[in-house]
């Protein structure tokens, strides 16, 4: 029997792929170790919880759990087009980010045409494109960020979609606006753009930060979540942005009722909470300022970051391992990124205050 399956049911792209691995549940870890107390700074969640306007949306919703979900998402998508300016037919809705990337790679990537995405990056693009059986070129990391002149570069005859995460995940730099522009300008209009803006809230007002919405270029996709900023990411809601008729194809492909009513709802709720993002942010800046000084004083490289997490270069992915495991048995859960491709690194979330510096006190004991 497991001759027939290899053999005759599962491609071989399958067989070699290497799924995406999440961070360690709390609940795992307190089993495991027999811990009372773990926090977890490994997965970029949104530490003061969900927004109270997205639970108080849930909460009403509950009601018509018996029902369908709206398969247009009519009511969300038509509140992100009043925001951002644009009609409901330039809005996707999916289950998470990550649905709608899956999305694209089915309507959009097919037979011999490539992916092109860096090294480095958020490996969840990689294993839908692979899953598809569609070739993967990657390009290296420059100073930890994309070098997106490489990447125009690397486009040839068969690429079809470049995948961008800006910022990046898990590094947590961006490109500006003249790398981005210089970009645009060296691709073909035929090869779609796939930039993944998760946490583009956390930059901010940043005047050298390309928000893909001021190009609105044909040939773009935005992705956007409710995931971090907003503190819904075991609900599964994120959006797409393009132009209308990226969005017409892409519907025709989407599962007919993703995302669920309660996503749908949640996401409703927490578009209007903006007191919630505001505390978000501002707990985000006041933890990444307290990582950075703890890190200069300690002469421990980082890089600079524009998310919710922070990224460690710690030569070595011996030290990350002894890092990794000795915080864990602290009861801290952090990210190791051999995964990424980036063995030598360390990611580590931000949290609450108190979260914060019983991860920095550990380190700190065991750098």
């Amino acid at each position: 029997m497991s001759d027939f399956v290899s053999n005759s049911l599962v491609p071989e792209y399958i067989e070699k792929l290497i799924p995406y691995k999440a961070g360690k549940p709390i609940d795992e870890v307190k089993r495991e170790l027999g811990l009372e107390r773990v926090y977890k700074l490994a997965s970029n969640e949104n530490p003061l919880g969900p927004s109270p306007r997205a639970l108080e949306a849930l909460r009403a919703a509950m009601a018509d759990l018996h029902l369908y979900p709206d398969s247009s998402g009519y009511k969300l998508r038509n509140a992100l087009a009043e925001r951002y300016r644009v009609k409901q037919e330039n809005v996707i809705l999916g289950s998470g980010s990550e649905g709608i990337m899956s999305t694209i790679v089915r309507t959009f990537l097919h037979g011999d045409e490539e992916a092109l995405t860096s090294e480095g990056t958020f490996v969840g693009f990689m294993v839908l494109a692979r899953a598809q059986g569609i070739p993967l070129v990657t390009v290296p990391l420059s100073n930890y960020g994309y070098d997106l002149e490489a990447m125009a570069q690397a486009i040839t005859p068969k690429t079809k979609v470049v995948y961008l995460a800006n910022p990046n995940n898990p590094t947590g730099t961006i490109f500006t606006r003249p790398a981005f522009e210089a970009f645009l300008e060296r691709v073909p209009p035929h090869v779609l753009i796939l930039l993944d803006e998760a946490y583009f809230e956390f930059v901010g007002d940043l005047y050298d930060y390309p928000d893909s919405q001021l190009y609105r270029a044909d040939n773009v996709i935005t992705l956007r979540t409710f995931s971090k900023s907003y503190g819904l990411g075991g609900i599964r809601i994120g959006y797409g942005l393009a132009h209308e008729k990226l969005i017409h194809q892409l519907m025709k492909v989407k599962l007919p009722f993703e995302p669920s009513s309660l996503a749908q709802a949640a996401g409703l709720g927490a578009l209007e909470d903006d007191d919630f993002l505001q505390r978000t942010l501002e707990l985000n800046q006041r933890g990444l300022e307290r990582f950075y000084q703890a890190f200069d004083a300690a002469r421990i490289p980082y890089v600079k970051s524009y998310t919710n997490f922070v990224m460690l270069d710690l030569g070595s992915e011996e030290k990350v391992d002894r890092l990794t495991e000795g915080l864990l048995r602290d009861g801290i859960i952090v990210r190791p990124l051999k995964g990424f491709g980036l063995p030598h690194c360390l990611r580590v979330s931000v949290g609450l205050d108190h979260e914060n510096e019983a991860f920095l006190e550990a380190f700190l004991k065991r750098f």
